[in-house]
């Protein structure tokens, strides 16, 4: 095979190693970030669930120092009823104590059903507390893989592109500015195989029978009539 060929080839060979390798570069770090995001909606949750509770607190205690007013009215109008003159004044200050007892009676409504609310939080919020640790200590052991596959990838990624930078050298520069200008216009792909089945590789268009014979002799580079890639004959497995 044609020395400048066979060097294609394998420039071929490393500018596909390294498109993947650069996708898993690009991924990765993203990859990352939605670690973090997870997280971050997770402790957002959480941070949710405690200002709940406080307001809760909040809410308890405005309840309970209403609650106070209401039993010092109710107090005041109890002793009322020995200051009426009439019957009149009287039925007024027991129809007054009756609305305040409703009153009364709803505020203390109100003040258990927030003590069952704040209990509820409480157990809710020791539990997403335990849920969101858990979490943070699995988001810490998934972030430290991917650095780990991120810091491998771009330690093969220097490797590839020197060896690949090391190869390229061996072409003249014509031809590897060529090469360079196809790889970019075809999608990275400059170089491709015609097997048995004498169609491109690249584009499936079908090969000549003549340069079909040429390709396989492999004395000469040989472009496709169609999509302009260099082809090279592949034998059947």
């Amino acid at each position: 095979m044609d020395s400048q060929l066979l060097t294609l080839i394998e420039l071929q060979a490393f500018d596909t190693r390294l498109a993947a390798l650069e996708a898993e570069a690009a991924r990765l770090p993203a990859q990352i970030e939605a670690i973090h995001a997870a997280l971050a909606s997770a402790k957002k949750a959480l941070d949710a669930l405690k200002t709940k509770v406080d307001s809760t607190k909040k809410d308890l205690r405005t309840k309970e120092k209403d609650l106070e007013v209401v039993t010092a009215k109710r107090q005041k109008a109890e002793a009322r009823l020995w200051e009426v003159k009439n019957n009149t004044e009287y039925s007024a200050v027991l129809a007054e104590i009756e609305a305040i007892k409703q009153e009364k009676g709803k505020g203390e409504e109100e003040i258990l059903a927030l003590m069952e609310l704040q209990e509820k939080l409480a157990v809710d919020v020791r539990e997403a507390e335990a849920q969101f640790k858990r979490r943070e200590a699995q988001a810490q052991q998934d972030e430290a893989v991917v650095r780990k596959k991120l810091a491998q990838v771009e330690q093969e990624l220097a490797v590839v592109r020197g060896e690949r930078d090391s190869r390229a050298r061996e072409l003249p520069r014509p031809l590897l500015t060529d090469y360079d200008k196809i790889l970019r216009a075809r999608g990275g792909v400059a170089v491709v195989a015609v097997n048995s089945a004498a169609v491109c590789g690249g584009c499936r268009v079908g090969i000549r029978p003549q340069a079909i014979q040429e390709l396989k002799a492999a004395q000469n580079l040989m472009i496709c009539e169609s999509c302009g890639r260099y082809l090279y004959w592949q034998e059947p497995a």
